[in-house]
């Protein structure tokens, strides 16, 4: 069996890059500007980063961020990485998300990210 070509080792629809990271807009966005920050070297998880891949990616974020204050005036941001399957991992290959959020896209946003496990997000 061959194996499966990983879609994030191509860099395609780029907007920003770097010498370790490049970031795009994701394809299935959860709100305007919701973008990726994504590793050149193919690693699956954050926790296989180096100490540099990690800078490439925070400067990519604050770059993005900048951006897209601009273009979409956006209240508030969630950043998050789901590492393995139990996680919701979907793509083995790192990748960031950078998601923009506006009041009133969620009928109560307390709690953020605490929402990845249904009834943790309200405390």
């Amino acid at each position: 069996m061959g194996k499966e070509k990983c879609i994030f080792c191509d860099r395609e629809d780029f907007f920003r890059e770097n010498q370790l990271a490049w970031m795009k807009y994701d394809k299935y966005p959860v709100s305007p500007g919701h973008s990726l920050i994504i590793t050149k070297r193919h690693i699956e998880s954050f926790f296989d980063t180096t100490p540099e891949e990690r800078q490439a990616i925070n400067e990519l974020l604050e770059e993005a961020k900048k951006l897209l204050d601009q273009q979409y005036d956006p209240d508030g941001y969630n950043i998050g990485i789901n590492c393995g399957e139990a996680a919701g991992q979907s793509i083995m290959h790192l990748h960031v998300h950078l998601i923009p959020r506006y009041w009133g896209d969620s009928d109560n946003p307390k709690g953020g990210v605490r929402g990845v496990v249904p009834g943790k997000r309200i405390y």
